[in-house]
């Protein structure tokens, strides 16, 4: 990956941080995407330190304000000539219902919004930078996205649950996928969504999942597998050269995986993309 560039939005711990070492290891560019900079700088010393590679730059970006994803899409545009690999890595989940600084429910916000937005915006720039790749993480968990979108109370103003809103927002990323795999020319831009398999990473634990949520969080995290391990996925999805022109696809340990039937769905992925649309520009974004 020498000569490439690649971003990797949440990237200053667990999957994005290993992420990012390993493209970096494979010769490319690598941006840190964060929202705590102080932290970002850290990871970037680490990303330099074992990959060997010095080439490593750091961007402001949180995903809850829609406001910082276009200021992040302009400094990457200002900043790199090509854009060849953006990883929508970052994502979440609280306990409780939260919003994001445009009013849309945080997990939504977040997990699907804020990397929908800030895609189409550095769109044009990966299809100059041509053959280039998109990675959307997803999990597992949108198999328990039961009945599929919840497109009566979207942002979940009724009966809020932590794991629906997650289960949901995971669905979305899939769905996003195989809509914007639709929009492109594989031989120009490909778009595949990743599961990194259950991963023992920082996700989850600085205070947003509280009560039996979080402490089944915790206990859980005993059974799953390393943060490298997980981002295996990604890493080979983002830069191995046998996945040239595949698209639309969902990867599981490097292999195609299995969709739940709501994410197999086409009307309901070109719903989401007209309603995702409509959400942000509704929020006075383009």
């Amino acid at each position: 990956m020498n000569g490439k560039v690649a971003v990797i939005t949440g990237s200053n711990i667990g999957i994005g941080l290993e992420t990012a070492v390993g493209l970096a290891a494979k010769g490319a560019t690598t941006v840190l995407a964060c929202r705590n900079q102080e932290k970002a700088a850290s990871a970037a010393a680490e990303v330099k330190r074992r990959s060997g590679n010095d080439n490593v730059r750091l961007v402001p970006l949180d995903l809850a304000d829609l406001a910082t994803v276009r200021a992040c899409a302009a400094t990457i545009e200002e900043s790199f000539p090509r854009l060849d690999v953006l990883v929508n890595n970052a994502g979440g989940i609280w306990t409780e219902r939260q919003t994001t600084a445009q009013g849309f429910e945080q997990t939504f916000g977040v997990n699907h919004l804020g990397h929908f937005y800030l895609t189409n915006l550095l769109l044009p720039r990966l299809v100059a930078s041509a053959p280039a790749r998109i990675v959307n993480l997803t999990s597992v968990g949108h198999h328990y996205a039961f009945g599929g979108m919840n497109w009566a109370d979207l942002q979940l103003e009724h009966g809020y649950r932590a794991m629906g809103a997650y289960s949901q927002s995971k669905l979305a990323n899939i769905l996003f996928t195989r809509a914007l795999a639709r929009r492109l020319d594989a031989a120009q831009v490909t778009a595949n969504a990743v599961h990194p398999g259950p991963v023992r990473s920082g996700f989850g634990m600085d205070g947003d999942m509280k009560g039996i949520v979080g402490l089944g969080n915790k206990v859980v995290r005993l059974f799953e597998i390393s943060a490298k391990a997980g981002a295996k996925t990604s890493i080979f999805v983002a830069s191995d050269p046998s996945l040239e022109a595949r698209t639309g696809g969902y990867w599981v340990r490097r292999r195609p995986g299995h969709m739940s039937r709501a994410a197999r769905d086409d009307t309901s992925a070109e719903r989401l993309w007209d309603e995702s649309e409509r959400l942000v520009k509704s929020a006075g974004f383009e």
